[in-house]
């Protein structure tokens, strides 16, 4: 991280703000190194009914029982995609980061709201599973070293399939971790300006908030997590990873892997695999080193 790279993303503030996204993307597709060009590319693979039950692999040639890595993307539940159109390489960088250490990259895509509210995002995460337990030893890959990843509303998507057992696609969830980046896990803390109207993924029914809680879960859970925020993250998504310490340590006694991103945003962590940036990437190598073996 140079002082430059810190400063410029200063410069762009924390508010998920329509400048913040443009300049952001802007500045780390200029820094992307370009995609290996030993990284074979699948895409479009069917997981599920809707037509955007849909997922790209990634990997090399020569794997065997490789690890497994899925991330999932953001856009606030309303938006995104699993890979842009060129010349961005998001989130084919993501993939492509999977496939130069070895591990065989998956990264979907899903329904969105408001036309798809809760629960859709566990469940389209249980269906990825499903999947890779079905697919993975036809690129290399080892179902049973699944490793899960999300940013934003798509690390509340994977929480949520994580802390919430009936949407698992096997018992214990099937994964050997997951690495969840700047989300918002505890539904039943208010946010937002009074009377906003409903949530597009939640609604307006307190019961589904409860019932969407992940908080309770991701404490609860065998599975190994890796949480972290960015400096530069807009202040609800600073104060939820305070809340999760907070809980963590009251629950556990201990600390959770939390890691604090400094000089990052709430899109660059993901934005910067595959660029000179590369604190995000030994970071999560690690972690997949550690829990997948």
């Amino acid at each position: 991280m140079t002082p430059e790279f810190r400063a410029r993303i200063d410069a762009f503030g924390r508010e998920l703000t329509l400048d913040l996204i443009t300049n952001t993307s802007k500045m780390m597709n200029g820094l992307f190194e370009g995609m290996d060009p030993q990284t074979i590319e699948l895409e479009d693979q069917s997981y599920g009914p809707d037509a955007r039950h849909r997922l790209d692999v990634y990997y090399q040639q020569n794997l065997e029982n490789a690890p497994v890595f899925v991330f999932v993307h953001g856009g606030g539940f309303v938006m995104g995609d699993k890979r842009n159109p060129a010349p961005s390489p998001f989130y084919r960088n993501v993939g492509d980061f999977a496939a130069r250490h070895g591990w065989v990259g998956v990264v979907p895509t899903y329904p969105l709201a408001p036309e798809h509210p809760w629960p859709a995002g566990p469940e389209a995460v249980r269906g990825v599973v499903e999947w890779i337990r079905q697919h993975a030893a036809e690129f290399g890959g080892d179902p049973e070293r699944i490793v899960l990843s999300g940013q934003s509303a798509g690390a509340v998507h994977v929480g949520g399939y994580v802390a919430h057992s009936k949407y698992h696609a096997v018992p214990g969830a099937g994964v050997r971790g997951a690495v969840l980046m700047s989300g918002i896990f505890d539904t039943t803390v208010p946010r937002g300006a009074e009377g906003e109207g409903p949530h597009p993924y939640y609604g307006s029914d307190p019961a589904t908030f409860n019932e969407a809680n992940c908080l309770a879960g991701l404490l609860a859970t065998d599975v190994p997590l890796c949480f972290t925020v960015s400096e530069f993250d807009a202040a609800m998504f600073q104060d939820e990873a305070a809340r999760v310490v907070g809980a963590w340590g009251h629950a556990k006694g201990s600390y959770p892997e939390m890691h604090y991103l400094v000089g990052h945003n709430h899109l660059t962590p993901s934005q910067s695999l595959g660029s000179p940036v590369k604190e995000v990437e030994a970071l999560v190598a690690d972690f997949v080193g550690r829990v997948a073996g």
